[in-house]
Order: C-alpha cells, then structure tokens, then sequence
C-alpha cells in the first residue's frame, strides 16, 4: 500500500513593507496607515451620506477621513439624539466611534442606518444621576466646612479663656459641642466616591478632634470652678484655761445633742458634748486681786482678804 504524501504550502511572510501599511487604532482595529506625506496635501473635498433614522433620511456633508463618532455628533441636531445613544451601521455592520469612513468603505452618497442604543441610553443616564450625586455631595461637604469653620473660632475662645485660668459657662461649652455632633451626623449620611469620599473623611477627623478638645475644656472647666467654691467651716473661737484659744466646729451630732435635753424624759440622764464658754475677765476686775501669793511661814502667816470694787456693779 502506497502511502500519500500531503504537499503543504507555507504562507509566505510578511515583508517590512506590508507591515508598514497597517497600523493598530486606539480602538484596536487594523487600519492601513496613512502616509504622512499625504498631511501636506489639500484635503479631500467632502462627501454627502445618506443616513436613515426610522423612516427619514438625512443628508450630512462630511470629510471622508472624518470618524463615525464625528458624524454622530452632527446627527445630534438633525434627530434629536444624544451622540451616546447613537448606533450606526453601515453594511449591515455596527461601526465603531474611532473608526475613519474613508477607510470602512464609505463613499459619497453611501447610506448609513442609524439607531437608538436604549443600553446606551440607560448607561448614561446612570452616569448622569451619579454625577449629579456626587456634585450634590460635594456641595453638602463644603457647606458643613463652612459651618465647622465658623464653630472652631469659638473653640480656640473657649480655650484661650481656660487656659488663663478663667471660668467658661458650661451651657456654651455643650452647646457647641452638641453642634459639631449635629455635624457629623450630616456627614454620616453623605454617599460618596473618589475624591468626594476623601473630603468626608478628611472632614470627620476634623469634626471629631474639635470634639475631643471640647471635653478637654470642660473637664478643666469644671475642675476650676469646684476649686473657686470650696466651703468653709465655721468655726466659734473657744478660750481654754490657759488661755489660748480653740475654734471647736458645731456638727449636725452636737447640735442634736444640744436640742435632745430639751425632750429628755424627767429623770434620765443625757449625755452632751456642749462646753460652756465664758469671756475673760475684764482687767478692770483682775487689778483689785492681789497677785502676790501667801508665804509658806505658819508663824507669819497671814490671810490676805481681797478688796472688791464695788463701785463696778
């Protein structure tokens, strides 16, 4: 048995020549490239296409080395329709936006179909509502930044006041504080992406550290003013026998002992701890006593008999 032998032909290679024909849109489509001698030249002179959008042809001049998105955007005006939601065809194949008429084929008086792209549409409507969020947000930050501004020159008073030593009225304290915690909430609820986001979170740090300086100062606040209103006891001056003096301070325990003897039944006995006090003599009255003491001789002794001024009484 004879065994058959398969002649393959091999494609013959590119040449550097042919490869400098074609170059790669930003699109990803194979175009030849053009010849940049070719920029020196005039331009072409404008071609006419026809485009159908439903049941009505419009007629746009146009440069033949212009894009299909190009031409989208002067179908705008004519039909009403955003250039987004456009989807032409040409051939009965979808071209895209980077894509160059002269090159897809297009000629003067070529007919191109246009439709309405709803994906596209939604797509965009989309990216409308979120752009409009996000501009709705960003104004919502810079709104509270404003408000935050305006609230921090009352911290830096508060705590020059404090920080003298002076006292500050708590209401404004929590006042203030109370407004920076109502912003903060605000900025809780805003949505956010990209940049937006990092304004928000860059603002409640912010919110936050004023906050923590606020219970700062009231803490001092409120230590410096138990210092100003300690209370003082009172205290009645009581002379002993030696004649010095002692300040004894009348307790709630001695002034019910001091009342308990009043209801005490007859015949019981009540303990007090109530001293009686009396005023020094006058020296008038200490000068008609003799201040020489009796001498200790029995032979001689004498009882010296003190002499009363009655005249004082």
């Amino acid at each position: 048995m004879m065994r058959m032998k398969t002649k393959t032909t091999a494609v013959p290679p590119m040449t550097a020549a042919a490869e400098n024909e074609w170059e790669v849109r930003p699109g990803g489509m194979l175009v030849q490239k053009r010849n940049p001698d070719s920029e020196n030249r005039p331009p072409p002179p404008p071609i006419r296409v026809r485009v159908k959008y439903g049941s009505i042809y419009n007629e746009i001049n146009i440069s033949p080395q212009a894009t299909f998105g190009e031409l989208k955007k002067m179908l705008t005006g004519p039909t009403g329709l955003h250039h987004q939601d456009q989807k032409l065809l040409y051939k009965d194949k979808e071209r895209d936006n980077n894509a160059f008429l002269d090159i897809s084929g297009v000629k003067d008086k070529s007919k191109i179909v246009l439709l309405e792209d709803p994906l596209s549409q939604e797509k965009r409507y989309l990216e409308m509502r979120k752009s409009a969020k996000m501009e709705k947000a960003a104004k919502t930050i810079s709104d509270i930044s404003f408000e935050v501004d305006r609230l921090v020159g009352q911290v830096s008073a508060f705590e020059t006041i404090i920080s003298k030593g002076a006292k500050v009225v708590e209401k404004d304290l929590v006042n203030v504080i109370e407004l920076l915690m109502n912003q903060l909430l605000k900025l809780d609820g805003i949505v956010a992406e990209g940049d937006v986001k990092l304004q928000r979170k860059m603002q409640v740090k912010r919110v936050q550290k004023y906050v923590e300086t606020l219970d700062m100062l009231k803490i001092k606040n409120s230590v410096s003013s138990n210092r100003n209103h300690i209370p003082k006891q009172e205290s009645s001056p009581v002379q002993n026998q030696n004649g010095s003096r002692h300040s004894f301070t009348h307790s709630p325990v001695q002034a019910k002992h001091q009342q308990s003897p009043r209801h005490s039944a007859p015949g019981s006995v009540v303990i007090t701890t109530q001293w009686e006090t009396f005023d020094p003599a006058p020296g008038s009255l200490l000068d008609h006593y003799p201040t020489t003491a009796p001498s200790k001789n029995n032979n001689h002794a004498s009882s010296a008999q003190p002499r009363f001024n009655w005249d004082l009484l």
